[in-house]
């Protein structure tokens, strides 16, 4: 079989998740060796101040040796989070800050959060852990 140089690595198998602001793409890569590994990158869109946009991309590669395990604990992860909470999505539209939502770090903490926020939710808290 002939090889076809570096354009037929790039794209041995690509997927897209438009969600929102943010765009991940799934990509299977190839080592030297031609074994085969996974890319995550996520693309996300801000807007400047004079209407252009610009996107920051994070990137994580995972490699078949850490598949097993990967699919395990994103499973859980999700699992959990859906167990706890439901699927549906609970809106913070209401707040003021909506648009700073989503700090560089990728959380989701607002300022308003931290204003709103009661001791209440502190107290279960073991200072002797700390």
């Amino acid at each position: 079989m002939m090889n076809n140089g570096m354009m037929e690595k790039e794209e041995i198998f690509s997927k897209v998740l438009r969600a929102g602001r943010r765009t991940y793409f799934f990509d299977v890569r190839a080592t030297k060796a031609e074994d085969y590994y996974l890319t995550i990158t996520e693309s996300k869109k801000f807007t400047n101040d004079d209407g252009s946009f610009h996107y920051k991309k994070h990137k994580i590669y995972i490699y078949k040796e850490d598949f097993a395990e990967f699919k395990e604990i994103l499973a859980e992860m999700t699992d959990y989070i859906i167990s706890e909470k439901g699927d549906e999505v609970i809106s913070e539209r209401h707040q003021k800050d909506f648009k700073k939502e989503y700090e560089d770090d990728g959380s989701r903490v607002t300022e308003a959060d931290l204003k709103t926020q009661s001791p209440e939710s502190f107290t279960n808290i073991d200072f002797d852990d700390i």
